[in-house]
């Protein structure tokens, strides 16, 4: 499935009249980590700004293609706040510290060239061939067995939550589990044959 969409951060007229207590009840924001939840992969394809909340959703994506024209950033310093919605926590994990302390203490944005080259982006392409090639490498991944990819992604993520050691084990677990699927032996029995897996998501 592919949606586009075009996202950008939270409504300041909105949130200008709101006071510590009206935040605090509402859980401000505390919808928007939704997509982290999604089991199937998650591709951002980023044209223009994604500041703020943009930048924030972008990082709850599993990858990030940019266009040429892309830049990213956290600019709610300069209102008076902090990111609400991950900024602080995701972006050092994207990085590093003193990259994302720069951006989130100055409000400075990074072009896409920049946020390549730092590792939020996994790819910079020509402006109209963004979401064709995030498209693609959806297909790409489509084609592949469905539970070794929620599995992957999993491992991948519950790094960012446990130590080395945990997640090693973690990751272990999962790989035997997966020889408990059919679509790992379809996988290895088509690599044998030399001819291409069919996989069933079982």
């Amino acid at each position: 499935f592919f949606y586009s969409f075009v996202l950008a951060g939270a409504d300041i007229k909105e949130m200008l009249p709101l006071e510590y207590k009206d935040v605090v009840r509402g859980n401000f924001l505390a919808h928007w980590d939704r997509v982290t939840r999604v089991t199937k992969p998650v591709i951002a394809a980023v044209n223009g700004f994604a500041l703020g909340g943009g930048c924030e959703f972008a990082m709850m994506c599993d990858i990030i293609y940019a266009g040429e024209n892309a830049q990213f950033g956290q600019p709610e310093i300069r209102l008076g706040t902090i990111p609400g919605a991950g900024g602080t926590q995701r972006l050092i994990r994207a990085v590093g510290k003193s990259k994302a302390m720069e951006q989130i203490l100055s409000g400075d944005s990074m072009p896409a060239s920049e946020a390549l080259q730092s590792g939020l982006v996994s790819k910079v392409l020509p402006v109209a061939q963004v979401v064709d090639e995030a498209v693609k490498l959806g297909e790409k991944i489509g084609k592949l067995s469905p539970l070794a990819i929620a599995a992957a992604k999993e491992a991948v993520n519950i790094s960012y939550e446990v130590s080395l050691k945990e997640g090693l084990h973690f990751e272990k677990r999962l790989f035997h589990g997966s020889f408990a699927t059919n679509d790992r032996r379809e996988g290895m029995k088509a690599f044998i044959e030399k001819r291409k897996a069919s996989f069933t998501n079982s």
